[in-house]
């Protein structure tokens, strides 16, 4: 089955602490809400500590054009972009030695907070030695998903192609679609939550020579993966394409829906492989927010430890929407052993989610 080799972040450099962000949320927003205070109390119960965004505090207190945001999120994204790929190829942590560009096969890139065309990683061909025969896959509009979907199709393709090793490239630049004259809540719970991040995973097919690089006594195989979208679930999440750019779509309901709705999916999908939810030893989340953090824990009956780690990402880094759960991901693969049995899932607009089960070997 295709293995995950290598996986390295690129964190933006700006690195502000929740406290701050509280006060330039509050200067922003008490005209608008006169329980300002309370509301605020959002930022703090999230348990998040400190964040990584692509620009510092003052660049978003004057406002910006959808183009300079978006010329914003191409340059950032392609240097970030850049520094993932190199730190994931060359991985000392994960790998013997380098893997060249020229060995790549394909490259899914995946986004929703910025638009390129040509796509980010078109343009970090032109900077880092790949071959022109590389196969490009950007993906648009996963949110939240984006990460395990992208891990999914890269394991579907290398089962296509099991000599292939690819690379599943997340960009994530959130801050830079903050609209500074949205006071609706859902923006207020957004600006407490979203972060920026990029993050690259090394997918090999079974037929790769893989092995000459991998360094870790084991690395996770992907077994089977599934994708569920809710019917008329548009409203859930997601983006309102306005004249001054992408304004925020965040249902309050996100938690008691997927207290109600994952479990099912999840049981469903362990049948077909006849594992049995007790056999799941890493629970491998994308860390959406506090809340739904506990959602997973009530729907799925899991213990507060199977979480820890996508809680410690979350303090740490935010929700970076699609790169979150790659974050996390890097952090089991650094610590699992032979034979351990994982589950991973993320869930986006649609409403959807995506499940990874996963195998140390």
């Amino acid at each position: 089955m295709p293995s995950i080799i290598s996986i390295a972040e690129a964190p933006p450099e700006h690195i502000l602490k929740q406290d701050e962000v509280v006060q330039f949320a509050k200067d922003l927003f008490s005209e608008s809400f006169k329980d300002i205070n309370r509301l605020l109390k959002v930022f703090q119960n999230g348990q998040i500590e400190k964040r990584h965004f692509a620009k510092n505090l003052d660049w978003f207190k004057s406002d910006k054009t959808f183009a300079e945001k978006n010329d914003a999120f191409i340059d950032i994204g392609i240097k970030l972009g850049t520094e993932a790929i190199d730190k994931c190829l060359s991985s000392s942590t994960f790998l013997n030695e380098t893997v060249p560009y020229e060995e790549i096969d394909a490259i899914f890139t995946i986004t929703s907070s910025g638009l390129a065309t040509p796509s980010l990683e078109a343009r970090i061909m032109n900077i880092l030695p790949f071959s022109e025969q590389t196969k490009r896959i950007p993906i648009w509009g996963l949110g939240c998903a984006g990460g395990a979907s992208g891990l999914s199709r890269a394991y579907e393709y290398c089962l296509a192609y099991p000599k292939a090793k690819v690379l599943v490239l997340s960009v994530e630049l959130c801050s830079l679609t903050f609209q500074r004259n949205d006071r609706s809540k859902s923006n207020l719970i957004g600006s407490s939550l979203f972060a920026d991040g990029v993050a690259c995973a090394l997918i090999a097919g079974d037929d790769s020579d893989y092995r000459q690089y991998k360094k870790m006594k084991a690395v996770p195989n992907i077994i089977a993966t599934q994708s569920t979208t809710m019917k008329d679930s548009l409203d859930v999440m997601g983006w309102d394409v306005r004249n001054d750019g992408l304004y925020v779509i965040f249902s309050k309901d996100i938690p008691t829906i997927i207290e109600g709705w994952l479990k099912p999916n999840v049981s469903k999908f362990l049948a077909e492989q006849e594992v049995d939810m007790s056999q799941i030893e890493h629970f491998i989340a994308h860390p959406g927010g506090k809340k739904v953090i506990e959602a997973y824990q009530k729907s799925l009956q899991f213990d507060e430890q199977m979480t820890h780690i996508s809680l410690e990402v979350l303090r740490g880094f935010g929700n970076m929407s699609s790169a979150t759960i790659l974050y996390v991901l890097r952090r089991f693969m650094e610590m699992a052993g032979a034979g351990e049995t994982g589950l991973a899932t993320a869930l986006g607009p649609g409403f959807s989610s995506e499940l990874l089960l996963m195998k140390w070997e």
